[in-house]
């Protein structure tokens, strides 16, 4: 059976709701951020990215981690990709040519969008009053964001997913990271087919499903 290492309140969640949606069983083992922890060497330590036990699985101490068949895998993008190639027709690729588009889309979220999303996620959070500094970091990491919302918002106006006019994992990748900016109305307000798009998919069964066990973990 598949193992995924990782909390869900981490990016695992990535690969639960794409579990989820095919219908893939799986085991999981609760590591959770060492960051998370006031002590996460001490005695009594929950299972964390520090801890022996998981380092010896992971040297680079970061959730989540896959094992599958004798694969151990990390970087979750990688284990969405390779558990729906494997797994998840209709939400794998079809051919090379989808295969492809949805690394493409994957890999454009990961390294264009994923880093100033998550600074309007950690920085403009609901009940939180940013600094001065703050405040400007998000106005930043907002205005960066507006190219390559632009790209993702007119291709959703004209193809509706991501790849195949059908609801993929490379959905999943994207919508995950797209949620990390979606509390931030003034950039979001801008992109009416990603945020309708964004609607959808987490209305899906298996977002919500992912999305209960995520709410249930501690904060």
């Amino acid at each position: 059976m598949l193992t995924i290492h990782g909390v869900t309140r981490s990016r695992a969640s990535r690969i639960i709701w794409l579990c989820h949606e095919i219908g893939l069983p799986f085991r999981q083992i609760p590591v959770i951020q060492a960051y998370r922890l006031p002590d996460p060497m001490a005695a009594d330590a929950p299972l964390n990215t520090r801890s022996s036990a998981f380092l010896r699985l992971s040297p680079a101490g970061a959730i989540p981690v896959i094992e599958d068949d004798g694969l151990r895998l990390s970087e979750s993008m990688a284990c969405t990709l390779y558990l729906a190639r494997k797994y998840g027709q209709p939400f794998g690729p079809a051919d090379a040519a989808e295969d492809a588009l949805m690394m493409q889309w994957s890999f454009y979220a990961a390294a264009t969008i994923e880093t100033d999303a998550l600074t309007l996620l950690f920085l403009h959070a609901p009940g939180r009053t940013p600094s001065a500094n703050e405040a400007a970091a998000v106005e930043v990491a907002a205005e960066r964001l507006i190219r390559p919302l632009s790209v993702v918002e007119d291709h959703l106006t004209t193809q509706g997913n991501m790849v195949g006019r059908r609801f993929t994992v490379a959905d999943i990748n994207m919508a995950e990271v797209l949620r990390y900016a979606q509390g931030y109305r003034p950039l979001l307000d801008r992109f009416p087919a990603i945020r309708a798009w964004l609607e959808d998919c987490q209305s899906r069964p298996a977002f919500r499903k992912m999305w209960e066990a995520r709410l249930a973990e501690p904060e």
